[in-house]
């Protein structure tokens, strides 16, 4: 994995609202989409990467992005500097795997 300044995640209820906080994301910052996971009974987390303030930024576009549509975020974290050992656990979110 590359060297990553930050990571930003959102989890909130249902595809449609994670797609609304990805596109926030993404258009908010200069981050990267890393990828999504269904954590469980309908619950999703989107990941995004970049510096810390565009990631800050992602996130709490993200987060209002969810929060206007009537819905609620069950977690968002904005994680500087991650370690390099949490590369083991982003790889299988990433897109390049769930596509395959």
């Amino acid at each position: 994995m590359d060297k990553m300044e930050a990571l930003g995640l959102i989890e909130t209820f249902g595809l449609v609202f994670v797609l609304e906080a990805a596109d926030a994301m993404c258009k908010a910052a200069d981050v990267e989409l890393i990828g999504y996971e269904n954590v469980a009974s309908g619950y999703i987390s989107v990941l995004v990467k970049g510096d810390v303030g565009a990631c800050k930024a992602a996130v709490c576009a993200g987060v209002k992005a969810v929060q206007d549509m009537g819905a609620d975020v069950y977690s968002s974290v904005v994680i500087a500097r991650p370690h390099p050992d949490l590369g083991k656990i982003i790889a299988r979110y990433s897109f390049d795997i769930l596509l395959a």
